[in-house]
């Protein structure tokens, strides 16, 4: 019997993916560790925002953080979510697809 805990726990993860912010922010750090003073500028929601959205990824366990001075780094502490990302990129292909051939009467 799987532990119902199992279900919470996947939901609350896939939660904090469900929000297009976090995914920006995923993607902006995809290729290495970043000052906060370089995510805030990139995105177009104010400071505070981007700040609880990092805040709420790295609780989960998403990303880490360091403290440097008064600066503030982040990095994507669990890459294994890229991996999430492409397969849901790829059910979004396979639906769109289908959607676009039953639009054309094909089946």
């Amino acid at each position: 019997m799987i532990d119902p805990r199992k279900f919470e726990l996947e939901a609350e993860l896939l939660s904090v993916l469900a929000q297009p912010t976090r995914l920006k922010i995923l993607y902006f750090l995809q290729d290495g560790e970043k000052c906060a003073c370089e995510i805030h500028p990139s995105m177009t929601e104010d400071a505070s925002v981007i700040s609880r959205h990092l805040v709420k990824m790295r609780e989960a366990g998403i990303l880490d953080s360091r403290k440097e001075g008064v600066s503030i780094y982040y990095w994507i502490k669990e890459p294994r979510i890229f991996a999430i990302l492409q397969t849901t990129d790829e059910i979004l292909k396979t639906a769109t697809q289908a959607k676009a051939r039953e639009a054309a009467g094909v089946l």
